[in-house]
């Protein structure tokens, strides 16, 4: 049996906007059959006569073999596969830039694929910018106007992975949106100076309020659509309140009673609550620092109050990250296997006091220069480290997206 790997259109019909359904159905029209209209009890509703023929092999094109019509003319897609987690995931970022031009995703397909010590990337679904890489079929999200096809054909690039067997993880950022702001200012951190005004940080970038239910809804709904695409886990990204910029001027709308901690712990039981009975693995990337200090960093983020509510957390250990003189180390950035074990050697340690299974972290790792030359041996060191504590799993961060593959390796037992 041929197996269709489908992905996203949109096609504007006499003005109506025709979305295609993530469906499965028992029996499936083939692009010849309906070339040559030969599918048996074919009716096409209004909405497929009112296609155009240039609408129609524009659908073609794009689509190939991986869509059909049902007897009432809706667009339709076969069932969408996933792969298991590794026992031990070893990942590299992937930008939605990159994976979008398949002359630039090559390179790293390829590296994954020929080398045993990767075998996952994370690739956005929805960026700092948020936008939406890939068009979906949700009402809210084509009325928020979030998707931005910068990867047309996610459903086919998931699906190559998959024959490879690479896992394949997408990454929501949720509360930095400055698209989202000007769609639903409202729900948008504002200034105590004026309740009237939108909130930035020091990058002139706004945020969404983290108690906002309509923002929990929203991300939880990407989550969900992106699973339908393909996307084996979904990683959320940026689910912090804001930490730099005038912290004097900013106003939260948090319940009386309540702290940050307590925010973010409610967004992280709905997220479980809505996603785990659906069979999707989540997971979180959380601060560094959040390995070792026991406060919410004025960020709301605390290691205990994340880790029963996600499959995965992922500190984001950066050596580079760290301040100067952290546990008495001159220049963290330099010495990245003492930063790593130190870190994630006491995350270990308090998740495994709280009664939780330490292979749920996966630390974030650094393959970029910043606060030192990232050479062979120093990507190699955080990737010991990461094993000398006993965790078997890590995800690399470059946002050039050009690894050095030569570094990584796999837990020898």
């Amino acid at each position: 049996m041929n197996k269709f790997v489908p992905i996203t259109l949109v096609l504007v019909v006499g003005g109506i906007f025709v979305y295609p359904y993530f469906d499965t159905a028992n029996t499936f029209k083939s692009r010849v059959q309906i070339e040559n209209q030969e599918a048996e009890n074919f009716s096409a509703s209004v909405a497929q006569k009112d296609l155009s023929e240039d609408d129609f092999k524009g659908l073609l094109s794009v689509q190939s073999d991986n869509f059909f019509f049902d007897d009432s003319g809706n667009v339709k897609y076969n069932n969408t596969t996933h792969i298991e987690t590794p026992d031990s995931v070893r990942a590299v970022y992937m930008t939605s830039w990159v994976a979008g031009r398949k002359d630039l995703r090559k390179n790293i397909h390829e590296q994954i694929k020929n080398n045993p010590s990767i075998n996952a990337v994370v690739i956005d679904i929805k960026d700092d910018t948020g936008k939406i890489s890939f068009l979906v079929n949700h009402p809210l999200i084509r009325e928020l106007e979030s998707s931005e096809n910068r990867i047309p054909d996610i459903r086919e690039f998931i699906e190559e992975l998959h024959k490879d067997n690479i896992y394949v993880i997408g990454r929501i950022a949720v509360f930095q949106d400055p698209h989202l702001i000007k769609k639903w200012p409202e729900e948008a951190v504002k200034t105590k100076s004026d309740p009237q005004k939108n909130w930035v940080d020091r990058k002139g970038i706004g945020w969404m309020n983290a108690s906002s239910e309509k923002v929990w809804d929203y991300a939880n709904t990407i989550a969900e659509e992106s699973y339908k695409v393909g996307f084996d886990e979904i990683n959320f990204d940026y689910i912090r309140f804001p930490s730099d910029g005038n912290m004097q001027d900013i106003l939260y709308t948090i319940d009386e009673g309540k702290t940050k901690q307590d925010t973010l712990e409610e967004f992280f039981k709905y997220t479980q609550d809505r996603l785990k009975p659906q069979g999707i693995i989540i997971s979180a990337d959380i601060f560094g620092m959040t390995a070792v200090n026991t406060d919410d960093l004025g960020i709301g983020q605390v290691l205990e109050k994340t880790l029963p509510y996600f499959d995965y957390v992922s500190p984001m250990v950066y050596p580079s990250h760290f301040p100067k003189g952290w546990a008495g180390i001159d220049n963290p950035a330099a010495e990245p296997y003492l930063v790593i074990q130190k870190s994630m050697g006491k995350a270990v340690e308090r998740t495994k006091a709280m009664g939780e299974n330490p292979e749920k972290l996966r630390p974030w790792l650094q393959d970029f220069d910043l606060g030192a030359d990232y050479t062979p041996e120093l990507v190699e060191a955080q990737i010991t480290a990461t094993y000398d504590v006993g965790l078997d799993s890590w995800l690399m961060w470059d946002p050039r997206n050009t690894y050095t593959v030569e570094a990584f390796k796999e837990k020898q037992n």
